[in-house]
């Protein structure tokens, strides 16, 4: 078989290149020596290593003739780039985003323009009625004048800008969702806004600078704790010492106090304590702000009111009329197709960007804003707060 005889020749090429090795060194030693025995030795393998391969060769049967040719099968490693260089390219979902459901804190008011709007509240009672004893006149009365409050509106924006090329060879919409993430920017950036009306330094020191328990305290989040809270609510007057109806409603909290907060609405009774003392802290409606700053256990949280029920409003947060939410904006193709050069032409895909680089430009724009005092922060009325830092046990 064609096998045996390619075995065979394969041996005798081997065995003629050791000899010729061997003559070689002969050459240059200049003399004559019989093989050494190393050399026999390997020769002596070489036909040992064939008559075993041919041996197993014995009982297959031969499906070739005489003038068969071989053929080489063709495997994928003699395809480096064509097969071998496997290309899978898929597009992975990326991450889930926290939500920041702050729309319960803030009170919403609208303005006409970017110019600053005057609000009034009222913050006093007028005075109480006194004994007139027989042929006498009261007394005249007073009333304080209205709180004043402005703020105004401003433009938060952002733009990108993509070429025409990076577009068009987008196989795996990675800029599909580019609309949907400009949409995501402009609400995290209204969250972290809002989160920044209490977190703030100046906010803090007013709530903290009143040096009273009705507005703040250092004690970790408890059962405990949020009862002290809602004692300070409970005991808010109004510019003329008058009690007010401010009754702690929400409690906004650090995103390492969710299990925290769990337990505190979880349990008839008082949670820390080993005591069968009734659990009184837990009617709250618990709001986690994700961007809140803070490292294990020194979580801090605040309380606040709900507005709608008392009108004592924590914050405001002003939008521009006709502007409720964030818009998407592109910039129109200043190119048109023609066909003649003198001819009139016709409107392009805006995909085609601009017609001196091809950039397609596209913005997210949003309008708000808020009340904001360099004594008092960002609190419309800072008896609708309530902060703790978080620090004693």
């Amino acid at each position: 078989m064609i096998r045996r005889r390619l075995l065979r020749a394969m041996a005798e090429i081997y065995k003629g290149e050791l000899n010729d090795k061997f003559e070689q060194r002969n050459a240059k030693a200049g003399q004559i020596v019989c093989p050494p025995d190393a050399v026999n030795k390997r020769l002596a393998e070489v036909d040992r290593q064939i008559e075993a391969v041919d041996h197993r060769l014995d009982g297959i049967p031969s499906f070739e003739t005489v003038d068969a040719d071989l053929h080489e099968t063709m495997m994928s490693a003699d395809f480096p780039y064509a097969i071998t260089s496997y290309v899978a390219r898929m597009m992975i979902p990326g991450y889930e985003k926290k939500a920041f459901n702050f729309e319960p804190l803030v009170w919403n008011d609208t303005l006409a323009n970017f110019l600053p709007h005057n609000r009034y509240q009222h913050r006093d009672s007028i005075d109480d009625l006194e004994l007139v004893i027989e042929k006498g006149r009261a007394r005249p009365g007073s009333k304080d004048d209205a709180t004043p409050r402005v703020y105004q509106v401003y433009r938060w924006e952002k733009q990108y800008d993509f070429s025409w090329e990076a577009l068009r060879n987008d196989d795996l919409a990675y800029f599909s969702d580019q609309a949907q993430l400009m949409g995501q920017s402009a609400r995290r950036t209204l969250e972290k806004f809002v989160s920044r009306m209490y977190t703030n330094a100046t906010s803090i020191t007013k709530l903290t600078g009143l040096a009273s328990v009705l507005f703040s305290q250092n004690g970790r989040l408890t059962s405990s704790r949020v009862s002290e809270a809602r004692m300070g609510f409970n005991q808010r007057v109004d510019s003329r010492n008058q009690p007010i109806n401010a009754r702690l409603a929400y409690i906004v909290h650090h995103a390492g106090l969710v299990d925290t907060v769990r337990q505190i609405l979880g349990s008839e009774l008082v949670p820390e304590l080993a005591t069968n003392g009734i659990n009184v802290g837990r009617n709250f409606i618990p709001i986690e702000d994700p961007y809140i700053v803070g490292t294990a256990p020194n979580l801090p949280w605040w309380g606040f009111t709900n507005w709608r029920e008392n009108n004592v409003r924590p914050f405001v947060l002003a939008r521009m009329e006709g502007w409720p939410g964030p818009r998407i904006f592109r910039k129109t193709s200043d190119i048109e197709a023609v066909s003649d050069m003198l001819g009139s032409g016709s409107a392009v895909s805006p995909i085609m960007g601009d017609f001196d680089t091809g950039n397609v430009v596209v913005k997210v724009a949003d309008i708000f804003g808020t009340y904001t005092d360099g004594t008092e922060g960002e609190y419309f009325d800072y008896r609708g707060g309530y902060y703790s830092a978080g620090t004693a046990p």
